[in-house]
């Protein structure tokens, strides 16, 4: 099992960019690694909503890993995201799948079929049983339409095989319960980016970042500071920060985020369809906050 302080500090979604015809952009992809790495952050999230995996098909996501694990060469740890809402599939993936090169499996609550809380934890359970690295939950209401109480999160986190919390709920008080009484050896992380200063105040080990993507030097600092107990210096990025949030999310993850990595040159804005690439209006945004 990973040492789990390999798992502090700066996580990476990383973004998944594609050609003008839409394939798989391994160039780009290159590119997008060197930026995060030379940035400082501590370890890479692969196929995460960030990374469209929705529309990434099997072969392609083999590709992707191995290209990553490849280029990483062992020296930052590799979150690979799998999750769905039909329990006996996700059991059986995860079985099959090859963890080589994988540390962790980052897992959503099961969506659009919205169960009760005892469904989830029956879920994340029989997941957990059937991943061979340990599982780390995802709790992001906007996205699946339920939300993983703090107690359900506790729960979970007696399982000897979930070892922390992704928690995108923004809701800070139900963060603060989770850090309260936790196990100590289980990862509050924050999976919003500009909640993550206050969830370290309260308990957070760190982030799996969207943002990390294109200001990963930056970001990195700002969350090794607040894990230092120096917040005046990490809410001076903080605040830096805020306004370039607002424009990546803008129009939805990471519809804004691809095109500001066009605008620096780290690779072009396609997404796959049902995603657009930025509007018109939000592009001149970001072109003025880039220039």
């Amino acid at each position: 099992m990973i040492e789990l302080s390999k798992l502090h500090g700066t996580g990476v979604a990383l973004a998944t960019p594609f050609t003008s015809n839409l394939d798989v952009d391994f160039e780009g992809l290159e590119k997008l690694l060197n930026h995060v790495i030379h940035g400082g952050v501590d370890y890479v999230v692969v196929m995460g909503t960030t990374g469209e995996s929705p529309t990434i098909n099997a072969d392609e996501k083999k590709k992707i890993l191995d290209f990553i694990a490849e280029k990483v060469d062992g020296t930052l740890p590799i979150v690979y995201g799998m999750g769905g809402n039909d329990t006996a599939k996700l059991q059986n993936d995860l079985k099959n799948l090859d963890t080589t090169h994988i540390d962790a499996i980052l897992s959503a609550n099961p969506y659009y079929n919205k169960p009760q809380q005892n469904g989830i934890i029956h879920h994340y359970e029989l997941a957990a049983d059937a991943s061979k690295v340990p599982l780390i939950l995802y709790n992001v209401p906007a996205r699946t339409a339920s939300n993983l109480l703090s107690d359900t999160t506790l729960e979970l986190a007696e399982h000897e095989n979930i070892i922390g919390t992704k928690e995108a709920s923004g809701d800070l008080v139900q963060c603060a319960k989770i850090a309260a009484h936790k196990p100590d050896d289980f990862l509050l992380i924050s999976g919003e980016d500009m909640l993550t200063v206050p969830m370290i105040s309260v308990g957070a080990k760190g982030v799996i970042s969207v943002l990390a993507n294109l200001a990963p030097k930056p970001f990195s600092e700002m969350v090794n500071a607040a894990l230092e107990g120096d917040f005046e210096g990490a809410n001076e990025t903080y605040y830096e920060l805020l306004s370039l949030n607002d424009l990546v999310i803008k129009e939805g993850n990471p519809i804004g985020l691809k095109y500001a990595m066009k605008v620096v040159g780290i690779c072009q804005e396609y997404l796959r369809p049902p995603l657009m690439v930025a509007s018109k209006d939000l592009q001149k945004e970001i072109d003025s906050w880039t220039s």
